[in-house]
């Protein structure tokens, strides 16, 4: 077999058998997402609808317990011979909008005593069987099954009785007949051609439907089996419609939750939609899942064909490049060459880019190293002739017989001489770093010695620091030397802080490590800056020299940790330094 055959059948392998896997797993996760999206969306609806036909049910009930405790309702007691009541049962009956089909004031013999219909004050009043039952602290509320009355409207009616100020007992009743027909009508927000919505008792009996299920229920549907409401522990199942709908549905179920005293009716809110129509997108899907690989395979094939003759000879050609740069230690001309073998030449030239990169940071260091050995060096050897000037300077200050101009001169020799030493002890002492001398040591002491010296210098910034101690915070180290370190790391923020800045010190960590965060709210460290931070006469502020860091590192490097900088929440830098709690074993 040729090794274009070779590639051909190993490139159609390779490039089908994961496309394949891909897209069915792809339409899988699809289907199932939308699938559950379905299910989410239904379940959201019948939830609202539940919780709203509940607050329309409590609100009714609501008013007929207020109503029954109003003084106007004794009028009961003497037949309502000022019509005061039945006045104010219509004035309810109007505020209501439409709410009320009517309001009756019932006696103990059945007959309409007042009523917001004075067609009606007189006649009797045929009460149905008690359907539910609420108890609302007490008061009971008898409700009769939704119905038609004599006039084919459909109505709740609610019946409480009134109880006598004057005697034991009651003095009738007070019904309220609804129009469930508003009730209804909620349902129908959010239904369309293959979306309805059902409420149901407890015993599977029809309360309210929307109006794509209304020519079922007037033509006789009244009930569903008790397995719709039985559940299941799914946001919704699948299952056949009838005898509410054709074919098969996805029903989301939910539980009336009742409000406040009212506990609820047990009524259960059921929408359902239509599987074909629901899961449309999900077979389209699918279907586009489908074309998509037969795409993919047609391309596979086709590149196969026209890559498989190729890609030999670029592997010959790389396979001369790199023995070109073997022979001749350096990176001939790479040669041209596209796809995976061009990526794979233009990754072996960087890579030779890189490691003559880093030759050239080697020498670079060790350049840096040498000059500061010899700054170090000289740092050393001046301080004689500085302190020599220095004292020169203070014994002409004594002689009296030198004028006022050449003593403010001599004035300045000596405190440039100063400063000049200062300078050069401190290049003496950030440039060389000796071994640890490791003891158990109290970081937190250690941090609030440092604060305290520098309390007053960032109390005259306006800079707060603030120490969160550790809960264990002893570790073998050097104390002075971490002492050196915390001062490096403080005096930087405070050199970059201004009034109002922030600096938060803070030590954790565990049985093993010892971690220490400084952060402050200054204007941070750049990615860039974080590269070189670290290196010897690296500096960002005027007047620096570029070693604290560099001896911060070594430090902490000799201590057998280690240190990186980071961006912290305070919007600043954020140095974090790990400790190991126990020195090595000699």
């Amino acid at each position: 077999m040729t090794i274009r055959s070779i590639l051909l059948v190993a490139f159609l392998t390779v490039g089908l058998s994961p496309a394949i896997v891909l897209t069915a797993l792809s339409s899988s996760r699809t289907q199932a997402t939308m699938r559950a999206e379905i299910e989410q969306s239904l379940s959201s609806q019948a939830a609202v609808a539940a919780s709203d036909l509940d607050k329309q049910v409590f609100e009714r009930l609501q008013n007929a317990v207020t109503w029954e405790h109003l003084e106007v309702m004794q009028d009961l007691h003497i037949g309502d011979v000022d019509k005061r009541l039945s006045t104010f049962l219509a004035n309810m009956r109007q505020r209501y909008g439409g709410v009320y089909l009517a309001l009756h004031a019932v006696d103990l013999q059945g007959r309409i005593v007042a009523s917001s219909q004075p067609a009606a004050i007189g006649t009797a009043f045929v009460a149905r069987s008690a359907w539910q039952q609420a108890d609302l602290q007490g008061d009971i509320v008898t409700v009769e099954a939704p119905h038609r009355d004599a006039s084919g409207a459909e109505v709740l009616v609610l019946r409480l009785p009134i109880a006598s100020q004057f005697t034991e007992g009651s003095l009738g009743q007070l019904v309220l007949v609804i129009d469930w027909r508003l009730a209804a009508r909620e349902l129908d927000a959010g239904t369309h051609d293959s979306r309805a919505v059902a409420v149901v008792d407890r015993e599977g009996r029809i309360v309210a439907v929307s109006r794509n299920l209304r020519a079922r229920v007037d033509a006789g549907v009244s009930r569903i089996a008790p397995d719709w409401i039985a559940g299941g522990g799914r946001l919704a199942q699948e299952r056949d419609g009838a005898p509410l709908v054709d074919g098969r549905v996805i029903v989301s179920q939910m539980r009336a939750p009742g409000r406040g005293a009212f506990a609820g009716f047990g009524w259960t809110t059921l929408v359902l939609e239509s599987s074909d129509a629901a899961l449309a997108p999900v077979r389209k899907m699918a279907l586009a899942f489908l074309g998509l690989l037969l795409v993919a395979a047609i391309a596979t094939i086709v590149l196969a064909f026209a890559v498989s003759s190729r890609i030999a000879r670029p592997i010959v050609a790389l396979t001369d490049y790199v023995r070109g740069f073997m022979r001749e230690q350096r990176a001939p001309e790479p040669p041209p060459a596209s796809g995976e073998v061009g990526e794979l030449t233009h990754a072996f030239t960087r890579m030779v880019d890189d490691l003559e990169a880093s030759r050239q940071t080697l020498v670079r260091a060790s350049q840096l190293a040498a000059i500061g050995e010899f700054a170090a060096m000289m740092a050393h050897e001046i301080r004689t002739p500085l302190g020599i000037l220095r004292s020169s300077a203070q014994m002409l200050q004594r002689d009296d017989t030198i004028g006022g101009e050449s003593r403010e001169l001599i004035g300045f020799v000596d405190s440039e001489t100063q400063r000049l030493n200062r300078l050069v002890n401190n290049l003496l002492d950030r440039a060389r770093v000796r071994a640890p001398q490791r003891a158990p040591e109290n970081v937190d002491a250690l941090i609030a010695r440092c604060v305290a010296m520098l309390a007053t210098q960032a109390a005259r910034q306006g800079v707060t620091i603030e120490h969160l101690p550790a809960e264990n915070p002893i570790v073998d180290a050097d104390a002075g030397q971490i002492t050196q370190v915390l001062l490096n790391l403080l005096l930087n923020a405070l050199h970059v802080l201004a009034d109002g800045g922030r600096i938060l010190v803070a030590a954790r960590g565990d049985d093993d490590t010892l971690i220490l965060e400084l952060a402050d709210n200054g204007p941070g460290i750049t990615a860039a800056d974080r590269q070189r931070i670290f290196e010897p006469f690296v500096y960002r502020r005027e007047g620096g020299l570029g070693l604290g860091l560099a001896v911060v590192k070594q430090i902490v490097n000799a201590h057998g940790g280690d240190i990186v900088v980071d961006t912290a929440e305070l919007g600043g830098a954020l140095f974090r330094i790990r400790l190991p709690r126990r020195a090595p074993a000699a």
